[in-house]
């Protein structure tokens, strides 16, 4: 189904950008897990525009849970989330209705859903339905980290400006989730944040790279053919708008590399099998291997800017010149962090249901 990911641990979203809610339903979640409210509206907080480097559209994001929890534990039922909208401007966008912005999914929308869709700040397709996900995907990461894995994404580079490299990735993913600009080099932040402001002084839009993390993955998950690690994750993230490619380790470094540069030696410490690198991201053959899951997004910059583009009068069928207004992001990077994280704790998951059964993520043992 098109608005629902994953098999024995699966989401569904709904909702529009402007609509009266968006919301998310957890189906497949083992009984037990505790609901930590303050951890979901902190992750939530982290998804939020911030300041001069993001939209001007404020939502306090005041979710409800209203199904799959009682007492402050899940059930084992279907979970479901709302969020309600209240701060939509559905005039910035009647005005263009005709016209498909660039970048944007409204051309194709409107060519699937035969002019039905609601096209107001993107409708389904907007990057304000992610804040379910993220509520979703904080109940998930909560139970993934009292099994002893944890997720972190740092922003790799934005505007041509590099951070530093994972290094001590424990230590970093703890401190990398507590900060809302998400970089291992506080001074490239600064640099980012700058490039960001820029940009959106000349009406335009920056992207980047944002590099994850999964620590503590047993070996010997995923499947060798179609639901390779890889390809589950994949399939989860390219959900992220705005994410426009995936690397796994050093994935196109290594095309002009030889075998001998990139195959990742095996030894023995304290009686466990490890590697000596990492080039292949944690994945051979699809299948965990025991080290750090490593992969990067390519996140393109937001197409909604403030310079005149060439377009198109869908209805009309003639050509035409756009000139938006409103609240857009010069940069999406630092918020889709996050969102990543989510998708990333839901994939991992269903990954681990589907190996060692569904009640795995229960805290009971």
């Amino acid at each position: 189904m098109k608005n629902t990911f994953g098999n024995n641990l699966s989401l569904t979203l709904f909702g529009e950008s402007h609509g009266a809610s968006i919301g998310a339903v957890l189906d497949g979640l083992a009984p037990g897990i505790a609901i930590d409210d303050a951890y979901i509206r902190s992750q939530l907080s982290l998804r939020r525009p911030a300041g001069k480097i993001s939209t001007a559209r404020r939502e306090a994001d005041e979710y409800r849970i209203v199904s799959g929890v009682f007492e402050g534990r899940t059930t084992g039922t279907p979970l479901t989330i709302l969020i309600p909208n209240t701060s939509q401007h559905s005039k910035d966008y009647s005005a263009t209705r005709a016209l498909a912005r660039p970048g944007h999914a409204d051309y194709t929308a409107n060519v699937k859903y035969h002019g039905f869709e609601d096209y107001r700040g993107g409708g389904h397709f907007s990057g304000r339905v992610t804040a379910a996900l993220v509520a979703a995907g904080a109940i998930v990461l909560s139970a993934l980290r009292s099994k002893g894995i944890v997720i972190g994404t740092h922003i790799a580079s934005c505007a041509g400006i590099t951070d530093a490299e994972f290094d001590n990735i424990a230590a970093e993913i703890s401190a990398l989730n507590q900060k809302e600009f998400a970089v291992l080099d506080d001074e490239k932040g600064t640099l980012m944040r700058e490039a960001i402001e820029a940009a959106a002084a000349d009406g335009d839009s920056v992207g980047g790279v944002l590099q994850t993390a999964v620590l503590g993955m047993p070996a010997g998950v995923g499947e060798p053919w179609f639901d390779t690690v890889e390809g589950v994750l994949s399939h989860a993230l390219f959900s992220v708008p705005a994410i426009k490619g995936v690397q796994f380790g050093d994935a196109f470094g290594m095309v002009n590399g030889r075998g001998s540069d990139y195959n990742d030696s095996f030894y023995i410490s304290n009686e466990e099998i490890k590697t000596k690198t990492n080039h292949n991201g944690g994945v051979n053959g699809g299948i965990t291997n025991g080290m750090p899951i490593l992969f990067s997004c390519a996140v393109k910059p937001t197409p909604s800017i403030f310079k005149a583009q060439n377009t198109v009068d869908m209805f009309g069928r003639t050509d035409a010149v756009l000139e938006l207004k409103g609240r857009h992001d010069p940069a999406i990077i630092h918020r889709a962090r996050v969102v990543v994280d989510s998708v990333t704790a839901l994939a991992i998951a269903n990954l681990l249901v589907t190996r060692f059964g569904t009640d795995w993520l229960s805290v009971q043992d």
